[in-house]
């Protein structure tokens, strides 16, 4: 046996074993640290590591602790600002971590049941209907080219804010004979057209040809408010017109107390629905700012009770949610919140937001006796896990009413205009 295959037979029975090593359990999920953690202040993570492992922090400074032993490595987060975290592996360097360490941040969960009043900008096509003229039956909105959804924002070059401001110019152009300049707004932008209204035969009011509607309202859930700026977010994804099925483009709006009057409950292929109705005092708890796939945000006139958890709570950003069990809260009779059980069947670290972040399965026996699942009225309920607010649920699967999605409160949270990073970005910079 000649010196050089002896060299090659060690050195691939070196790596083979090294390789056989990556494999192992505990080396494999040193390797999978991620690059980049955060924490809050306060919070600690621990993580595995082998014998031969060994971590260091950059400088020794006040952001973040380190402690180590022969199982584990654990980073405790002082205060805000950045660290970088080395590994090694036997003597050499294997990863660089970056760990950013962001003010302490805690928001105040709902439960409650809202009622919400969004009014439209302009007034809202939501269809088409003929006209009878003596010379057959024709749509003028639909020649017009106005198409459902569109938003009627100006006519005649006045603003258009709501229904009744529109009757006045469609019965003095068709008196005039004259074409209606009309300007909407759709999702590819701003269209102008003109439209001539008809008379209805045997009828003196002239006719648009057009279903238009300028509000719209129903219920959902309340997420959380932040107790120091009362921004609220709710819902946990975007309100649709029903006849339309387009987000509403709101120019301003109300939340109110809602009261739950039954539930439809759920079952396979018919997700159920909570059936609510405005309280009785009709008290305006908050205002609508915007309309989002995330949900509705706004503010709140002052801070509001669940009955049940009233104290602001930590939030978990995505990468730091995990599968296994976690609760809801929300409200299924009168206005009263309850805790509820779930599961956190699969979550995704998202970098980026997305509206789908979580899926989730109803095991509380009590809520599956009363509503079968998740249904509808139920979006916006906060998800807790290890006493941190994580998310709220969004959709409910059709074929199985007792699992659905829910979305990461870091995205909800970015939608309500609050930036958990800023403060941190400041320091860093």
């Amino acid at each position: 046996m000649n010196k050089d295959f002896l060299r090659k037979l060690i050195g691939g029975i070196l790596l083979v074993s090294l390789i056989a090593i990556c494999f192992v359990k505990p080396i494999q999920e040193y390797f999978d640290i991620p690059n980049h953690i955060t924490l809050f202040e306060g919070q600690q993570i621990d993580m595995p590591k082998v014998v031969q492992a060994s971590a260091s922090l950059s400088s020794d400074n006040s952001i973040v602790a380190l402690s180590q032993d022969h199982q584990s490595v654990s980073l405790h987060a002082k205060e805000q600002g950045k660290n970088e975290m080395f590994l090694e592996l036997a003597g050499f360097p294997v990863k660089k971590v970056d760990v950013n360490v962001l003010k302490d941040f805690k928001v105040i969960p709902g439960g409650q049941s809202i009622g919400v009043k969004l009014n439209t900008v302009g007034v809202l096509v939501v269809g088409h209907h003929q006209v009878s003229t003596n010379e057959g039956k024709v749509s003028p909105g639909e020649l017009a080219g106005i198409q459902i959804g569109d938003i009627i924002t100006e006519i005649n070059g006045n603003k258009i804010e709501k229904m009744s401001d529109v009757a006045p110019f469609v019965q003095e152009s068709g008196k005039l004979n004259q074409p209606l300049k009309i300007i909407v707004t759709r999702e590819s932008g701003k269209v102008e057209t003109e439209l001539m209204p008809q008379k209805e035969k045997d009828e003196e009011n002239f006719k648009l040809g057009l279903y238009i509607r300028d509000s719209a309202a129903g219920i959902g859930t309340m997420t959380f408010y932040h107790p120091q700026s009362k921004k609220y977010g709710a819902l946990g994804h975007v309100i649709s017109d029903m006849d339309t099925k387009k987000p509403i483009v709101v120019d301003d709006g109300q939340i109110v107390r809602s009261t739950v009057t039954s539930i439809e409950k759920g079952s396979n292929g018919n997700p159920g629905e909570k059936l609510a109705r405005f309280s009785s005092d009709k008290e305006v708890i908050g205002n609508i700012k915007r309309n989002s796939p995330y949900g509705i945000f706004g503010e709140l006139k002052h801070g509001i009770q669940n009955g049940v958890m009233d104290k602001a709570l930590p939030i978990a950003l995505s990468h730091q949610v995990k599968e296994g069990p976690a609760q809801i809260l929300t409200v299924v009779e009168d206005d009263e919140v309850k805790l509820f059980d779930i599961e956190i069947v699969s979550t995704i670290p998202q970098k980026f937001p997305a509206t789908k972040g979580m899926v989730i399965k109803v095991t509380d026996p009590d809520l599956l006796g009363t509503t079968g699942g998740i249904v509808q009225g139920m979006s916006g309920s906060p998800i807790i896990q290890d006493g941190k607010v994580i998310g709220a649920v969004t959709h409910v699967f059709v074929n199985d009413p007792t699992s659905g999605y829910g979305v990461h409160l870091e995205w909800m949270l970015n939608e309500a205009g609050i930036d958990i990073y800023e403060k941190s970005q400041e320091k860093a910079s």
